[in-house]
């Protein structure tokens, strides 16, 4: 029986520091410290931020070996964020993951963050997975794309945003409406209880599969500002519907360029990654309208939507399959490619 690979998966792209213990495709473990002290601060502040990663990243590496009750010698291989991210933060994994790495004497696994959202979905839950190919819907508040997926190692890009993310796009709504940093979950809490044709906005007119979230972001502002000027309790006795409306116009751009690629390429395994993924109403949208037009969804559980060690750790499992191991001198990269 051959032996099953067992790899620690290091991530601290952004502001949450995680680790997690990954053997064969099954997670024993994914331990995600939380940085709130960006909240006062309306976003992430990068250098709060690598600080809080060098005081996590030990705990929370002790904390997924023993909740997976896995010794440090039994590791085979330590996988990290390479990048994209924030160069501080990919600085305190990076050089955790290669002093791990030479220290136990196992392989250095660098990983591709937004390559690691999309194969999430092939931890062992028990659950259907993708076949190849499909087409991943990658969101989240610094990316936007719709990748076309051949296999765990051949991804491309067929449709990006040109400027602004649909999670910066949320997120900067919120603050619009007042509401606390993070303020994407925040809009799909209080947009349950809204209507979504209460309002409208300026929506994108951006040719082939690309995104654009700019210009709606101004029209949001520019009726929100207009209608205070009329009546100062305009967003409190609005919020809902304000909420659902913009929500509405976000997934609504999303879900369009989705349909479109999935009309040019005739793939009809579709999947969604990111932070942005775990917001009820694009899952609850893609559902219906998976069910309508006859093609399998794959959404993945809310743990791994966000940032999260689990996606690394399977990202490094499929290149330590194929022994595609980094080297000591390898360095990180805020804007690593594709």
């Amino acid at each position: 029986m051959t032996k099953e690979v067992v790899i620690l998966g290091i991530e601290s792209s952004c502001d949450d520091t995680s680790a997690a213990i990954l053997k064969g495709q099954k997670i024993l473990s994914n331990v995600i410290a939380n940085q709130k002290v960006h909240e006062q601060y309306g976003g992430v502040v990068p250098e709060l931020a690598s600080r809080a990663h060098q005081q996590n990243i030990i705990p929370v590496v002790d904390a997924a070996l023993k909740k997976a009750n896995i010794k440090k010698n039994e590791i085979d291989a330590i996988a990290y964020t390479n990048g994209p991210g924030l160069m501080g933060s990919l600085l305190v994994g990076s050089s955790f993951a290669k002093a791990f790495a030479m220290g136990m004497n196992i392989p250095l696994i660098a990983i591709n963050h937004m390559q690691a959202h999309i194969l999430a979905h092939f931890i062992d839950e028990g659950e259907k997975m993708p076949s190849f190919p499909f087409l991943c819907l990658t969101v989240s508040g610094g990316h936007t794309q719709i990748v076309k997926v051949e296999s765990p190692t051949k991804m491309e890009i067929i449709g990006a945003t040109l400027d602004d993310a649909a999670g910066e796009a949320f997120d900067k709504s919120a603050k619009i409406l007042g509401l606390p940093y993070p303020g994407g979950p925040l809009i799909d809490k209080y947009a349950k209880n809204g209507n979504i044709n209460a309002f409208t906005f300026g929506k994108p007119k951006i040719k082939n599969l690309n995104f654009s979230f700019s210009g709606l972001k101004t029209s949001i502002l520019y009726k929100i500002q207009d209608e205070v000027k009329q009546h100062a309790d305009f967003i409190t006795e609005n919020k809902a519907d304000l909420c659902a409306s913009i929500q509405h116009a976000i997934v609504t751009i999303l879900i369009e360029k989705l349909q479109k690629a999935k009309t040019q390429t005739s793939i009809n395994q579709i999947a969604i990654a990111g932070g942005v993924s775990a917001n009820s109403y694009l899952r609850n949208e893609l559902k219906l309208i998976a069910k309508q037009e006859k093609f399998d969804l794959f959404i993945p559980k809310f743990e791994y939507c966000t940032d999260n060690a689990a996606m690394i750790a399977i990202a490094g499992h499929f290149k330590f399959i194929n022994k595609d191991f980094s080297t000591q001198t390898e360095s990180p990269s805020a804007h690593l490619l594709f």
